[in-house]
């Protein structure tokens, strides 16, 4: 007689897998820790296969769990879109999501695809556009939701994150070294004031390379060494390193990624500011991010 696999536990299983943990993937499906883990126990025993290494400190995959994996997702993703097409009727329209340049990889495309799957009726607009701009835009009621990096966060918004910035320059690059400082910037660009501010306040002679309205200018200068930057830990734009400048460059303070509902009540709403919280908080979806 054929058998069928648990979803359930599957689902489980899968969430785990990206949140690293037991804990972590209790939180993302609104589970106690210990429903997951019988679920877990059970998924085990139907296959009997161990799917999950739990000598070490962190959970990890054993070979079976490995192979398991990827027929886990497949079989998830086609019962979501079965029950989305057939059920989901009832939110339709459009919902406007606000996130700066330079933090929409790794998380966003991971959240655009949640978010798809559990809503596929519903249009996700990004807009990209500096952080001073996209408060603006929120505090006139044209977007749904927005991401921001900021020092610290303002009234009704929730620090998703806090992240060290970073000086960065192109791989094997020497603009650092020159004087005066060759720095590039967009002119609204959040951490530019305090940038400068710092290193007048180290005494380091500066000059602007480049003072551009975009941001591919600024990435494309410092990529060919012309300037340095500065950028969130795990956002560098393509070609450029962190610069180990030994101290010769001032220290920078950290910076907040963070989110502001326009309307939290709204059901749509709540679901892409639940998804977005979860990616920033799983460490197999955003390493880069989560680990020092």
């Amino acid at each position: 007689m054929a058998r069928n696999l648990d979803l359930t536990a599957l689902r489980s299983f899968v969430a785990v897998s990206d949140a690293g943990g037991v804990t972590r993937a209790a939180g993302m499906l609104n589970l106690t820790q210990s429903a997951v883990s019988m679920q877990l126990k059970r998924l085990e025993e139907s296959l009997d296969v161990a799917l999950l290494d739990r000598t070490a400190r962190t959970i990890a995959l054993t070979p079976a769990g490995e192979q398991l994996l990827g027929y886990a997702r497949s079989m998830l993703k086609t019962n979501d879109e079965i029950l989305n097409r057939l059920t989901a009727t009832e939110f339709e329209g459009e919902l406007k999501l606000g996130v700066p340049h330079d933090i929409i990889y790794p998380v966003i495309p991971a959240v655009l695809k949640r978010f798809a799957a559990e809503f596929p009726r519903m249009q996700v607009r990004l807009i990209s556009a500096p952080t001073r701009k996209l408060l603006v835009m929120h505090g006139r009621g044209e977007v749904d939701l927005i991401l921001t990096t900021e020092e610290t966060c303002g009234p009704g918004g929730q620090v998703l994150i806090e992240l060290p910035l970073l000086w960065i320059g192109a791989e094997d690059g020497v603009a650092w070294r020159r004087q005066p400082l060759p720095v590039a910037f967009c002119k609204n660009c959040i951490f530019r004031s305090g940038v400068l501010q710092a290193l007048n306040d180290d005494g380091i002679d500066w000059q602007m390379a480049v003072d551009s309205d975009h941001d591919n200018a600024v990435e494309a200068a410092v990529s060919a060494d012309l300037a340095v930057h500065v950028s969130l830990k795990g956002c560098l734009p393509p070609h450029t390193v962190p610069i180990d400048h030994g101290g010769l460059l001032p220290a920078l303070k950290p910076q907040n990624i963070n989110l502001y509902v326009l309307k939290p009540e709204d059901q749509p709403s709540q679901a892409m500011a639940q998804i977005i919280q979860q990616c920033y908080d799983a460490p197999r979806l955003a390493p880069q991010l989560l680990t020092a």
